[in-house]
């Protein structure tokens, strides 16, 4: 196995043909054929399955494709410390979900590097995207949450993917509306309160779990639903229609503004609070890179001006 060929099988997996991969690749498709043969023979199990469409991974390709992706990715990060190649950019990536906070900590932290030797970015994503963006090494740490009903399916996710969670902090559900949203000036909110308002969700797409949703008490019945796909969308929406969300509760005035505020949200009996665990995933017995710990270092250093919420036992 070289690493040459490991390389072809990643871009063979990502574009979904072989044409297409040594169209990229630059080399000719009967040459990428063989040498994808030739690994196949060498590790002794099938990697694609080949059809007149193009290539899909067999199962046993989509567990070589995890450590093959790992494999030259540290592979890259040599060739890029010691090949003594100054003009190559050191990549770093954060996938995380829709968090002001995690967007914060991230300028603090880029603020810190020449931005013209890096290749920086940050995606805010669906919550199965920010796992396979860390399981693919597309992005090096991912911002998630884990709650009492979706820690069990979450954790068996990110187990298989051969991923870590780390804590961060604990907080409660608060509702985040508009300054002038109607019930602004109240001391909390109950759920029924809320009836007659649209409560707004992040789209997780084809994937309807419940468990993959962004906003905690998501099984609580809402009679009038709207879903949208980015932050800005979900503001606006706060504004027009009297529109809210449940969320942490931590806010970043300094990028969402100071129009918007959050209220805590008042449990019974029926539809209690809960508890949010916010943390961030990395791939298992892997070091942070400086880049990455720094980031981190900055998520913490945001975080700790947030009063904690101390869990009932």
């Amino acid at each position: 196995m070289t690493i040459q060929q490991i390389l072809y099988a990643i871009v063979i997996a990502e574009k979904g043909s072989i044409n297409k991969a040594a169209e990229t690749l630059y080399i000719s498709q009967p040459s990428l054929t063989s040498a994808i043969q030739e690994l196949e023979k060498s590790i002794g199990i099938r990697i694609f399955n080949r059809t007149g469409r193009g290539v899909t991974l067999t199962n046993d390709g989509k567990e070589f494709l995890l450590y093959a992706r790992q494999v030259y990715a540290q592979y890259e990060n040599l060739e890029n410390r010691y090949s003594g190649n100054t003009d190559i950019r050191k990549k770093f990536a954060v996938s995380t979900q829709h968090y002001s906070f995690a967007v914060k900590a991230y300028v603090e932290m880029v603020k810190k590097f020449d931005t013209s030797e890096y290749e920086f970015a940050i995606m805010e994503e669906r919550t199965r995207e920010v796992i396979l963006d860390v399981a693919n090494l597309r992005s090096e740490i991912g911002i998630l949450y884990l709650s009492d009903f979706n820690r069990s399916a979450i954790t068996k996710l990110l187990r298989t993917n051969h991923l870590e969670f780390h804590h961060l902090i604990d907080c409660q559900a608060y509702v985040y509306i508009y300054k002038d949203h109607p019930l602004a000036k109240r001391k909390f909110i109950r759920l029924e309160q809320l009836a007659e308002y649209p409560c707004l969700q992040f789209d997780q797409g084809d994937d309807t779990s419940f468990y993959f949703a962004e906003e905690i008490l998501s099984t609580n019945e809402y009679p009038r639903i709207i879903k949208a796909n980015d932050r800005a969308t979900m503001l606006n929406l706060m504004v027009g229609l009297n529109g809210y969300t449940l969320c942490s509760g931590i806010i970043c005035e300094e990028l969402n503004g100071d129009d918007y505020i959050a209220v805590p949200y008042k449990g019974d009996e029926s539809n209690p609070n809960a508890y949010m665990e916010i943390g961030y995933i990395t791939k298992a017995n892997t070091v942070l890179s400086e880049v990455g710990s720094m980031y981190i270092e900055e998520l913490k250093k945001y975080l700790a001006d947030v009063k904690p919420v101390k869990r009932k036992k």
